[in-house]
């Protein structure tokens, strides 16, 4: 039997043998091992070796189900990045908030994927097959931009900004707890008792977000910079409504 491809590992267009034993392993079990492998240890300590002997079989034996890893990562990300959100549902309520509150459910939903597995927006890098769950965040999304009056390359572009967005607070904060936060807090004072007044602007603005009780991480930067996205997009929306 050939070797299955990354396209037809993912849409699951792949020959099956139609008679021989039960097989000992699933492909749907080595993902989902290697995912919980991946978000304890982290991605650059993935291997199929690594994998196979958390699953208690030899590492040849996986590649009767998956040939390298390069398909195992692609796996992977699809099953991480899960169902996505029901953005038609959304713009069917009448007092649902039209496409605005659709693609902010859509933002948020992939900020709460993306910090369940922060490993994944690596693996999004580059030109490769898109599997059916990574198709369907894009369905939603265009779905939910669909009567905006934009033309398809500039929901696709809005697809690409609102995704930045997120993407770079998860790279951002993925790898701060508690400690670190705390740290990098004190680290940050000490710098500006010796050189805050080179830098008033600088001071001046950390003061005033330190005393506005600053903390939300990324989901406070997300509803900031979403916000201002959607303003953006409402503006140009209605400049197309009107002309």
């Amino acid at each position: 039997m050939p070797t299955p491809t990354t396209v037809q590992l993912l849409w699951g267009t792949q020959q099956r043998p139609k008679r021989g034993p039960k097989p000992a392993l699933s492909l749907p079990a080595i993902v989902a091992e290697a995912i919980a492998l991946v978000d304890a240890e982290g991605l650059a300590n993935l291997s199929m070796q690594r994998l196979a002997e958390r699953l208690g079989f030899t590492k040849m034996s996986l590649y009767r189900y998956v040939p390298g890893k390069e398909q195992l990562t692609a796996l992977m990300l699809d099953a991480a990045m899960g169902t996505p959100p029901d953005t038609a549902a959304v713009l069917r309520d009448p007092a649902g908030g039209g496409w605005r509150a659709a693609l902010r459910l859509w933002a948020e939903s992939i900020l709460e994927r993306y910090e369940a597995h922060p490993w994944a927006i690596e693996l999004t890098l580059g030109q490769r097959p898109l599997g059916p769950n990574e198709m369907g965040w894009t369905e939603s999304a265009l779905v939910a931009l669909g009567d905006t009056g934009l033309t398809g390359s500039e929901r696709l572009d809005t697809i690409v900004l609102v995704n930045g967005h997120i993407r770079s607070l998860v790279q951002q904060t993925q790898s701060l707890g508690d400690d670190a936060t705390q740290r990098l807090a004190d680290q940050f004072a000490e710098m500006m008792s010796v050189a805050g007044e080179r830098f008033p602007a600088v001071a001046a603005a950390f003061a005033e977000e330190a005393a506005s009780a600053g903390s939300g991480g990324a989901n406070k930067a997300m509803d900031f910079g979403i916000e201002r996205v959607l303003d953006g997009l409402g503006v140009l929306i209605a400049a197309r409504a009107r002309g």
